[in-house]
């Protein structure tokens, strides 16, 4: 099981500090949840990741349950053993790849809308590539083709069998095109699931309940008041999140006041950087996302001056660090001259230190904003 307290209550905002105890070690809130989808970090080993100042991870149920199976992994010892990994970690609850694999991909859209027409997802609209029904998702493996089912028992047996610290009830990620009967109708699937989850889960692994209801006012503060009603040791704001930034911040404020404010509070699969300070003066304490390392193997930097290309050929005469005011190794050992032809020569170094680098930006950048909460100035 996990402990939670709130340090510290912001009087400027609704941020607030927090303290994480889990059995693989403790957390500092508001924080980043880097993104360890099959047990790993992109490019970077566990010991890297964690000089870069991560204190926790996820990695991800339908991918780990495709490979290498939750069973090998049960019997590496879960998880922790499995990746020698001796920080907390997450498993998300597969919920996600019913959005990425269906909607998301059928009309090329993220959790947050950027210039589509609304409303093209009807009530008992389906995806091409799976199958959503009131017990489930029917999948296609990506490895072999072959059917899967994944529906909340199935969740939270792989999820148990993973062995992670923090575990997530199965819900479905709703997409941002969908009409409000589309939305309103997931939802009482979600809320199903939830009461599902917690019925099936027999370990002591902490579970978070996941709110649903998109853009729509009176369906989140349904979900809310639902989930909070069932018991669950923290909450998650998943789904959609609109089309701006000020619509995500709308969601949360209507969000996060039903929710029992001792227990921690997870944002899912949003972290852009100029994202972060908005989402935790909303209160939220967690939030996973894969922008670092995504990015940074892209060969895009970020840096206090702003966002670097390093596939520009301008860089390669350039014998700076990626960034002046930057304490990690990268930017103590290495020029933006050498990083930008690892990256333009496709040279799998250059990922790994544009990755770590930007991973050790993010979580100084939340570390000065803990400060920030912590002396009253946020």
């Amino acid at each position: 099981m996990i402990e939670f307290k709130v340090l510290k209550e912001s009087k400027k905002s609704k941020a607030r500090l927090g303290a994480l105890k889990t059995k693989h070690g403790g957390v500092e809130t508001p924080c980043l949840v880097p993104v360890a989808t099959q047990g790993v970090v992109k490019t970077l080993t566990n010991k890297e990741v964690k000089e870069a100042k991560t204190q926790i991870l996820i990695a991800n149920t339908f991918h780990l349950h495709l490979r290498p199976t939750e069973e090998i992994i049960k019997k590496s010892g879960g998880i922790h053993k499995f990746m020698n990994c001796n920080m907390p970690i997450m498993t998300d609850s597969g919920g996600f790849q019913v959005f990425s694999f269906g909607f998301g991909r059928d009309f090329g859209v993220g959790k947050k809308l950027k210039g589509k027409s609304l409303n093209q997802i009807k009530e008992k609209s389906q995806p091409k590539s799976l199958k959503i029904t009131d017990e489930g998702v029917y999948f296609k493996s990506l490895i072999d083709g072959r059917k899967l089912f994944l529906g909340p028992k199935e969740s939270i047996k792989i999820q148990e069998s993973l062995g992670a610290d923090i575990i997530f009830a199965f819900d479905e990620c709703t997409p941002p095109l969908a009409t409000k009967e589309y939305i309103a109708s997931s939802l009482k699937k979600t809320h199903r699931w939830a009461e599902i989850c917690l019925k099936e889960k027999k370990s002591r692994q902490a579970i978070f309940g996941i709110i649903q209801g998109s853009k729509f006012k009176d369906l989140r503060q349904k979900s809310a008041k639902f989930i909070a009603s069932l018991g669950f040791d923290g909450w998650a704001v998943g789904g959609d999140l609109g089309e701006s930034k000020k619509t995500t911040a709308s969601i949360l404020n209507w969000t996060l006041p039903f929710l029992d404010k001792t227990k921690p509070r997870h944002l899912l699969g949003i972290g852009k950087l100029d994202d972060i300070e908005n989402i935790i003066k909303c209160g939220v304490d967690f939030f996973d996302c894969t922008v670092p390392t995504h990015y940074g193997r892209r060969g895009i930097a970020y840096t206090e001056s702003g966002v670097l290309n390093l596939n520009q050929s301008k860089f390669l005469k350039d014998k700076n660090p990626l960034d002046k005011k930057c304490s990690c190794w990268v930017c103590g050992e290495y020029r933006r001259n050498y990083i930008s032809h690892l990256i333009k020569a496709k040279e799998i170094t250059g990922l790994r230190l544009v990755s770590f680098h930007n991973l050790y930006f993010f979580n100084s950048f939340i570390e000065k904003i803990r400060e920030k909460i912590r002396n009253g100035k946020l």
